[in-house]
């Protein structure tokens, strides 16, 4: 059976959800304060955590940003919300969630839809996707940027670069690859262990933050490139100068 932690402040919209997963092999704790949201899913190790936006104590962006930045929790987030905005929409997978439903959404859809991320997460439980212990590694550099992955310090022509965990571990995904060709499906697996299902545009948000904040240009990127149809390259020959 999976696992399923629920941050909903309204009690009945809980207990229905609840009530319908459980009926589908789906055991739901449900939590009522995103305050406290936090504590919960460490405590029950979840294969999915599915959050309400509108919370007390922590709002749902805010508690799905904050999971993804600790790094210690990378399984599926999944927003659910009567907010039907193409606005929070974005936001939602700039914070890193992996989809976003509204509560409108016919029940057997919206356990469709968890199926399909329980799946494309293995059903592990999350207890066993805390980032392990890595094998010493050494510092990169390419031109006028180093990476240095066991302080996790970036620097860019002697400007410290501030990046999040999930921008760090995606800069050095691509850096470690570099000159190579590096589909979406391979990033989400090594980034969140989970695979590419068409749909899902948190690594293109990604790699357009990351962009920004290593100053390569926004509409014709020569750092880390799109290769139409297969993905992104990182340039290892395009760092020697600091803008673009």
């Amino acid at each position: 059976m999976s696992k399923i932690v629920f941050v909903e402040d309204d009690q009945d919209v809980g207990e229905l959800i609840a009530a319908y997963l459980g009926r589908h092999d789906i055991e739901v704790i449900v939590e009522s304060r995103g305050d406290r949201a936090e504590q919960v899913i460490a405590d029950a190790a979840p294969d999915l955590v599915m959050l309400d936006i509108m919370l007390p104590g922590k709002d749902g962006m805010t508690l799905c940003r904050d999971l993804r930045a600790s790094s210690r929790w990378s399984g599926p987030i999944v927003l659910l919300t009567s907010l039907d905005s193409d606005m929070n929409h974005i936001l939602s997978l700039e914070m890193g969630a992996n989809d976003y439903i509204l509560k409108t959404t016919p029940p057997a859809v919206l356990l469709a839809r968890l199926r399909l991320h329980l799946r494309q997460a293995g059903g592990a439980s999350r207890s066993e996707e805390i980032a392990p212990a890595r094998p010493a590694q050494q510092a990169l550099r390419f031109g006028t940027l180093f990476i240095d992955p066991v302080n996790r310090l970036v620097v860019l022509s002697q400007e410290n670069i501030a990046l999040s965990t999930a921008d760090f571990d995606l800069l050095w995904e691509l850096a470690t690859h570099a000159g190579q060709i590096l589909h979406r499906d391979v990033l989400l697996k090594a980034l969140r262990g989970v695979s590419y299902d068409g749909l899902d545009r948190s690594i293109d948000v990604a790699i357009s933050r990351l962009r920004k904040k290593l100053h390569d240009s926004a509409t014709e990127p020569y750092r880390i490139k799109t290769v139409r149809n297969k993905g992104y390259l990182f340039a290892p020959h395009a760092w020697d100068t600091h803008s673009a």
